[in-house]
């Protein structure tokens, strides 16, 4: 498969904005990419850090673009307080600290960018490299699945108060913020004793909350991870993440549309990173089955997988499958493109393959390109089973085994809409 590069794959999305019947993957009348987006973030120049963040922000704070940033060690965000940042403001987590901001459950914050001034957490290094700082966590109050409704987020974080890193609640629809034209590089510090941080961390996030246009580029750990709460991502981006792109667990109503994830298999660790990660419970212990389950609604997803030689990359156990899926997930994905992956998607050995689990799996009018393979249960060589179900017409998936110019679709011309497609051929540049 031929190397698909950035020049080549914003040219897909300028592309594929002037045609009004553009269906699968990524879609807009404008290229919603331009502007506040960075794929060499490492070619960037700040000014030092003005202003130092450090423990508890206990009162009403706004945060300027004239200053910038630096988070010392782990800063909360505590007794219902609201933090403003200003477009264009830049914030940087500290290395040797492994800087991180947390909005304790109960505070706020308004984080909204523009196009033209996006807000940026960064690196404080001069030479930026993933996993360089902490992360993003946001907690609120909405429900989740797990025993105990108020959970600890376990990630070494120093608070003083447990109450500033609990997460969980009664209220589907509360209301944590904003969270728009936003960009986080280089997060995801690794822990002695607890793992790699998450460049965003949204748990117990109810729906009142607002997220668009996020950009996560270069992180050690997830890109993003929803652990219960109700949330909606819309307009993200995650590249070149070491683990997961989109991490969802603990009973978490999750809907994902128009975003994007690009994944390299020079950078993703092995068996452990996907697009979409999509957990009901780590541990049937520590779950209460009688509350809801995790349900993930994506649509118009792009998620493709960058090599410069895919056959190899899969033989030697680099490249793994977009999408895993555990057991009592309710999942449906529509008009999404899925590329170069082993396989694409994999459901957990745990599911019975019967009606009623397929019908909580629900994959339509999707485009599955040059997959080895496409959907199958783990441990199993055969999936006869599963192609025979969304194989179906009625469910319009196309199967194809292509270059990555061919990724992006117009229906605008088909003879029959909505299933036969016209694919529009773009040669892809491999020297830049």
């Amino acid at each position: 498969m031929k190397k698909i590069t950035l020049t080549t794959l914003l040219l897909f999305v300028t592309l594929s904005s002037t045609f009004a019947q553009q269906e699968k993957g990524i879609i807009g009348f404008k290229n919603w990419l331009d502007h506040w987006t960075d794929f060499k973030p490492n070619k960037a120049k700040y000014a030092k850090p003005t202003q130092i963040l450090s423990g508890a922000i206990t009162k009403d704070t706004k945060l300027y673009k004239s200053d910038t940033y630096l988070l010392l060690g782990d800063v909360f965000v505590t007794d219902s307080t609201t933090l403003v940042i200003e477009p264009g403001t830049v914030i940087m987590g500290d290395f040797k600290t492994k800087g991180s901001l947390t909005i304790s459950n109960g505070s706020t914050i308004i984080a909204e960018g523009k196009s033209t001034d996006p807000i940026i957490f960064t690196s404080n290094r001069s030479l930026k490299k993933p996993g360089d700082w902490g992360g993003l966590f946001i907690l609120g109050n909405a429900p989740t699945n797990t025993t105990d409704s108020n959970t600890i987020l376990n990630y070494g974080l120093n608070a003083n108060d447990n109450k500033n890193i609990s997460y969980g609640g009664e209220n589907p629809k509360s209301n944590s913020g904003i969270l728009n034209y936003v960009r986080i590089e280089y997060a995801g510090k690794r822990t002695k004793n607890h793992g790699y941080f998450n460049a965003l961390t949204l748990a117990g996030v109810g729906s009142e909350t607002s997220f668009e246009n996020v950009m996560i580029t270069f992180c050690e750990g997830n890109s993003v991870a929803v652990y219960g709460g109700e949330v909606t991502l819309n307009k993200f981006v995650s590249y070149k993440s070491s683990s997961n792109d989109y991490n969802v667990n603990y009973g978490a109503q999750c809907k994902i549309t128009n975003s994007l994830a690009i994944k390299s298999p020079y950078v993703s660790k092995a068996e452990s990173s996907r697009c979409l990660y999509v957990l009901n419970h780590d541990s049937l212990e520590s779950t209460d089955l009688t509350k809801t389950a995790t349900t993930v609604e994506a649509s118009n997803l792009t998620l493709i997988n960058i090599s410069s030689d895919l056959d190899y990359d899969i033989k030697i156990g680099l490249v793994n499958e977009a999408i895993y899926i555990g057991d009592e997930v309710s999942f449906t994905i529509d008009k999404s493109v899925i590329s170069g992956f082993n396989p694409a998607v994999i459901l957990d050995n745990t599911i019975k393959i019967n009606n009623d689990n397929l019908n909580k799996l629900v994959f339509t009018r999707n485009y599955f390109n040059n997959c080895n393979g496409n959907i199958f249960t783990k441990y199993r060589n055969n999936n006869d089973d599963l192609e025979n179900w969304y194989g179906s017409s009625s469910f319009n998936n196309v199967y194809s085994k292509g270059p990555d110019s061919e990724t992006f679709i117009d229906a605008k011309s088909s003879s029959r809409p909505d299933y036969r497609l016209r694919i529009n051929r773009i040669v892809a540049s491999r020297n830049e």
